[in-house]
This record gives structure tokens, sequence and C-alpha cells, in this order.
């Protein structure tokens, strides 16, 4: 399929198709909703309320990096509470175990017959939204509770499989600037982070409000909008959005760029760059793209979607090495010089 194919009769997204267009504006409708009852209480934060709800579309879980007081938990309670979904908080410490996460199994007697029986008391984990917070706080043994079920949507204890209810979500906060008492994310489970948001200051028009806002005796009422059932059909919405086969190419380029030993990493990146993204970034630039369409009402998707969500899919998935350290260059500085770099179109 080529950008032309796009417009063809074949495509179930064509502007000629009137239930497409009406499955658009339902899409927007219900997104648009959702904006609002953040609005109630996130003041700004446009572009990461833009991230997280693109991940939301595309089942993907985020990563949030931002400094103490920047509203990364409360946005995410925020989002809870406008959805109908089941939510569970969970605060990683140091002495947190793996099954104070995924649960454990106790023994229960039977008083009708006096056998005891192995029973599974479910964990925190089994909820449509996991707030994982200060999640860099806790061992990398308890960190690794959660790589079953962000992968595979289960847990497995004691040699059986217990299954999550989907949507699930897993939204993690780290602090980026506080290093003592804290364990570094591995690679293996930072790359099963669909987006890595980045929450930066509030300019100072926001920062007044949210002084007026927070100083007053006035609370802010957040009402549900979507169910798990709507959220699912989101989802298949954006897996249907179609995609040229260049664009694909696009994703696949910027996603092999970023690795030292392949032929199409550029100088810049083999002087800079240890180990670059693996295959899953390029199928969460795709993922990514659809939902940024969709968000914005079109029927297909273009090279400026994929650049839209480039930083937050790549940023993780880079590991920088002594060299960069060493002339200020971040990851992404990285995926910034590759967009200008890499063509969306080979001719």
């Amino acid at each position: 399929m080529t950008s032309e194919d796009l417009n063809s009769e074949d495509n179930p997204f064509s502007p000629s198709d009137s239930a497409p267009e009406g499955a658009l504006d339902d899409v927007q409708q219900a997104v648009e909703s959702l904006r609002e009852q953040l609005a109630q209480v996130i003041v700004g934060q446009d572009e990461v309320i833009d991230q997280l709800l693109l991940s939301l579309l595309s089942s993907g879980h985020c990563l949030l990096v931002g400094v103490p007081g920047l509203a990364k938990t409360l946005l995410i309670s925020t989002l809870a509470r406008a959805l109908s979904l089941n939510f569970n908080r969970i605060q990683f410490t140091p002495d947190l175990m793996p099954s104070d996460i995924t649960g454990t199994e106790v023994i229960q007697e039977d008083k009708a017959t006096g056998d005891r029986v192995f029973r599974f008391v479910p964990g925190p984990i089994f909820a449509n939204i996991v707030l994982a917070d200060e999640i860099n706080r806790t061992p990398p043994k308890t960190q690794a509770a959660l790589l079953e079920a962000m992968q595979e949507k289960q847990v497995t204890v004691g040699g059986k499989r217990h299954p999550i209810s989907e949507p699930f979500f897993v939204l993690a906060t780290q602090n980026p600037i506080e290093q003592e008492g804290t364990y570094p994310l591995p690679e293996a489970q930072l790359d099963r982070f669909m987006f890595n948001i980045r929450v930066d200051y509030p300019s100072s028009e926001e920062e007044l409000e949210i002084m007026q806002r927070t100083t007053g005796g006035h609370q802010s009422a957040v009402n549900t909008v979507l169910d798990g059932e709507r959220i699912m059909q989101l989802q298949g919405m954006v897996r249907e959005v179609p995609i040229a086969d260049d664009l694909i190419r696009y994703a696949l380029r910027l996603t092999r760029a970023t690795r030292v030993k392949t032929e199409d990493a550029p100088e810049f990146v083999k002087r800079h760059v240890d180990w670059g993204a693996g295959p899953r970034a390029g199928q969460y630039l795709v993922l990514g793209a659809k939902a940024s369409a969709i968000l914005d009402g079109r029927p297909h998707v273009t090279a400026e979607d994929i650049r839209r969500v480039a930083l937050p899919v790549l940023r993780h998935r880079i590991v920088t090495n002594f060299a960069a350290e060493a002339e200020g260059v971040t990851s992404d500085d990285i995926i910034t010089r590759l967009l200008e770099e890499t063509a969306a179109h080979v001719v």
C-alpha cells in the first residue's frame, strides 16, 4: 500500500464511507469529553495529556518522568476517575515484595470437609489501571513482578496462570533527580513501556492558575465518561486505521538507524550510542501514529504522526555511551537529529 492507495475505494476509512466518518466523530467526542474531565483538575500539560491519550488508544503502558510536584500521580488518578475502570495504586518502596504486587496463595480450610486447599488471593496488579508510583524505589526483583503482567496480561503464581481483565494499563511515575535509594529500571522492563513521557514545569500563567485553584475551598468534580467496553472499541478502531507501506518503512528506518552495528546507523549514532531500539519500537511507532491520526480525526496516517510519537517511543530505548555523556548529548538530541536527517519517503 502506498500513500495514494489510501484514498481508494478499498480504503475502509475512506471519506466516501459515512460509517467510518461517524466512527471518527465518535472518537473525537469521546476524547474531547475525557480532556474536559482532566481539565477540571489538571492545569496545562497538554502534550503530556495528548501522549497519555495516545497510549490509552493504543493499549500501551506509560512511564511518566518528572520532578516531584508536577501532578504526575494526580493526572493518572484523575484519568482513572474519568474512566469506569478498576483502579489500584501501588506505592513502590525498598521493602516491597513481588507477592505484594501479584498476589499469593494462602491455605484455606473447607469447613464442610475439613480439607485444606490453596486459594489464590489477587494482588493490586489485578485492576484495569495500575498506578506504579515511584517505580524505581523498589529492587529489580520486585520491579520484575510487573514484566509478565505488562506483556502477557496475566500473572503466574504457584504454577497457575491468572489472567488480568482488559483493558489493562500500567502507568508508572519516576523521579529523575533523586538517585539515593533508587534502582534504575532494567532495559527489558523499560522496553515494555510504550511511551516515556517527560513531564516539565508549567508555564508562569499555568502555575499561577494552579496556585489559585489549589489554595481555595473549591473541589472540582470529575465525571465518568468512558467504560472498559468503549475503550476496547476505540482501541480496535485504532488498529484498523490504514497506513501506507512507505510510512511503515519510514518507521523501520528510524528504528534501525538507532542500532550502532547496522549499516543504517549514521556516524553520530555510532559515536554516541551503545545500544539502540529493538523491534518493539517500530511496532509502537506505527501504533502510536495510527492513534495520532484517529485522535486528530483523520482517516489515515501521515509522516507527521510518526514524528509526533518518535520521542516518547524511542527515548527510553536508546542507551547512550560515555562520549555522549561527556559531550552533553541526550537520547532526545539523537532522536531529534535522526528525524531531521531521515527522509519520510525514499525515491
